[in-house]
Formats: structure tokens, C-alpha cells, sequence
């Protein structure tokens, strides 16, 4: 009877060890499966982001051959050239690169080719009617616009060689736009400084054949950020308010890496899961005019910093209002974004020119951060 009852508990604890082993063995498979997909996953992000990149230097190649030899000199520098830092969104009387309006139909179709090769198509069409805008400043200027108001004069230059192998690096400038790429070794490895303006941030006035009264280019940068601020309550607001005045412009415009001062505002754990939501959209908004692999890998830069989204703080100064000035910025670890409206359109409306960018805390153009 004793030795009976003792086979029954010896295979009740074979069964149960079997049990455990087999359960041991799911884990781990599961486990494994799990690392095999995520590694997966990032090996085709990448294998992504060089296709992009390749497709990129592919443009980038073209739009360099259709050059004749002046147009190349001024177009192509070397990777380590100075002025590949040397960046501004002011309407300049000089800027390095070629502008549009000094290039061929075809040689201009093959530049805009380029820009859109490493821009989504949201931010394509952005930068386009930021361009667009310059019009209406030319015809609403009249004798004021000093012939730089233009929307054919936004300059390309190409620093390094395109290729899947070593650095090389993308600017497209002029006024009210500013986008820098560095490419290294098949991968765009930096997006930044990202800078969209528009002036009028409202069209006011319906002149032919350009944008409707009412039209606005950067709406969602601003209508998000309202949604945002005026969500808060009394405790939350005097956590994000940091100013009743904005100030009179972004930080950092032209330096060649951003604002090293600590975050401030609201902190993304002091916000409801619905405002957390919007908070996120806002982020989204100013990353969804990159290509998805580089919005992923934004992203990805945020998540893995110290803290993650917990590190991430939103704050605001002046009105919370349209119409009247006001700022804010989005920041943590890895990047800031920052939005100024106080100046007034070319008619005199005010609080109706929109300053905005994405900038890496960790190094714009690929460089290290400054201290």
C-alpha cells in the first residue's frame, strides 16, 4: 500500500516536473521569439532607412549631374565645409547653395525631386506652400519686399559626396524653411535643425491664384498646442505657464546646435492620459514631415532616453489665445520643439508669423551637443 501511494507521488511529482519543464520550455521559446521579432524588426528598420537614404543619394546624384560646372561649384562642398552648420531662416541676401530660380525646368524639377525624396509627402507639401507664401509677401510688400521675397529662392547644397558608404549631407534653405539631412554610410543620421515658418500663418486676403483667405499652412502646430494648453486646470497651468509674455523669438535661430538649458513646464506624468494623448499628437505633428523610418526612429530616441516619455515636459508662455503672442516648447532628452507667434503679418495682424522646429538635444547636422 505504502510503496502504491509512494509510485503515485513520485509520478504526480514526475508530472508536475514535466509540467514545469514543458511550461520552462514556452517561456523560452516565447521569450525567444519575442527577441528574434525585435530584432527582426530592427533589422528591417534599417534595412528601411538605408533603402531611403539610397533612393536620397540616388536624387541627390541626379540633380548634381544636370548642373553645368558654376551651378556645381556653388552646389556641391565639401562634408566638412563650415557652412554646412551655417543655417538661418531670415530672408538673407545671400545664401550658399543655388536657388531655384537660377536653375533650368529640368534641373528644377530634379531639385524638388530630391526634396521630396527624403521628406513625407505632408512635409513635401508644406515646404511647398511655405514657398508659396513668399508670393503674397512679394505682391503685399509692393516696393517693401527688397526682391527677397521670392518663391524661387530657396537654395540646395550638397555637402560630401552622395553614396552608400562615409558622410554626406543634404540643406534646403530659404526663407522660412530650413531642412538639413546628414547621411553616413547608407543612413540618414540626423533630420535637423527642422525649421517651417509661414507668414501669413492666416491668409487674410484672397489675391489670384494663390491660397484661399483662411488657408493655413501650420495649422496643426498651433490648434494642437491651443488644445493642449487649454485642457489644463488651474494646478496644471501654473506648472506649464512659465511666462504671460512670449518671447520675441525661438531660441538658438541659426546657432549651429540648440539651447542646452534644462526642461521646463509640465511634466508628462502631472498630465491625464487624455492630455498625455494630446501631447503626443503634438510631437507627431512636427514628426510626421520626416519619412516614416526617421519618425520611428525619433520616436524610438525618445522612448529609449532616461525616462522615456516621463522625461518629457510641455511649457507656454504668453496668450492662450490665437491672435495674440504666444509660445511653447515640447522638450526631453533627445529633442525640443518650439513654436513663436508674435509678429505681426505683412497687412499688420498680429500675432500671424509663425516661427516653429524640431531640433536634437543630443547634436543637430551629427555633431556632438554643445555643453
Amino acid at each position: 500500500m505504502k510503496q502504491s501511494m509512494r509510485g503515485s507521488c513520485e509520478r504526480r511529482l514526475e508530472n508536475a516536473i514535466a509540467r514545469r519543464v514543458a511550461w520552462s520550455m514556452v517561456v523560452v521559446m516565447f521569450v525567444m521569439a519575442v527577441t528574434v521579432c525585435l530584432l527582426a524588426g530592427r533589422a528591417m528598420a534599417a534595412r528601411a532607412r538605408t533603402a531611403v537614404a539610397h533612393d536620397v543619394a540616388g536624387a541627390a546624384t541626379v540633380w548634381l549631374d544636370s548642373l553645368d560646372a558654376a551651378q556645381r561649384t556653388l552646389a556641391s562642398k565639401p562634408f566638412d565645409d563650415a557652412k554646412r552648420t551655417d543655417w538661418h531662416f531670415v530672408p538673407k541676401p545671400a545664401r550658399k547653395g543655388v536657388q531655384l530660380r537660377d536653375m533650368t525646368e529640368p534641373q528644377q524639377a530634379a531639385a524638388l525631386a530630391l526634396l521630396r525624396s527624403v521628406l513625407s509627402q505632408i512635409g513635401y507639401d508644406k515646404s511647398v506652400a511655405i514657398m508659396e507664401l513668399d508670393e503674397i509677401l512679394r505682391i503685399l510688400e509692393g516696393s517693401r519686399a527688397k526682391n527677397i521675397r521670392d518663391p524661387k529662392r530657396y537654395f540646395f547644397t550638397i555637402f560630401g559626396t552622395p553614396s552608400d558608404a562615409g558622410p554626406w549631407a543634404i540643406s534646403f534653405e530659404g526663407h522660412h524653411l530650413s531642412l538639413n539631412f546628414t547621411v553616413r554610410d547608407g543612413r540618414i543620421v540626423d533630420s535637423t535643425p527642422q525649421f517651417m515658418g509661414a507668414n501669413p500663418a492666416v491668409v487674410k486676403t484672397q489675391l489670384p491664384n494663390l491660397p484661399v483667405a483662411g488657408h493655413r499652412v501650420l495649422e496643426a502646430e498651433e490648434s494642437v498646442a491651443f488644445e493642449l494648453v487649454n485642457s489644463l486646470d488651474a494646478v496644471q497651468r501654473a506648472k506649464a505657464v512659465i511666462s504671460p509674455e512670449p518671447p520675441k523669438e525661438i531660441r538658438g535661430a541659426g546657432e549651429p546646435q540648440p539651447s542646452g538649458e534644462p526642461a521646463v513646464g509640465i511634466a508628462w506624468g502631472d498630465l491625464s492620459a487624455s492630455q498625455q494623448a494630446v501631447l503626443r499628437r503634438l510631437v507627431d505633428v512636427y514628426c510626421e514631415s520626416m519619412p516614416e523610418e526617421v519618425v520611428a526612429e525619433r520616436l524610438q530616441l525618445i522612448e529609449a532616453a532616461a525616462g522615456g516619455w516621463a522625461a518629457v515636459k510641455f511649457s507656454w508662455a504668453g496668450s492662450l489665445k490665437p491672435g495674440i503672442g504666444h509660445y511653447y516648447r515640447v522638450e526631453g532628452p533627445t529633442f525640443v520643439v518650439e513654436l513663436c507667434n508674435v509678429q505681426p503679418d505683412a497687412e499688420g495682424n498680429p500675432a500671424n508669423h509663425i516661427h516653429c522646429m524640431w531640433r536634437d538635444r543630443t547634436g543637430d547636422f551629427d555633431l556632438p551637443a554643445r555643453d
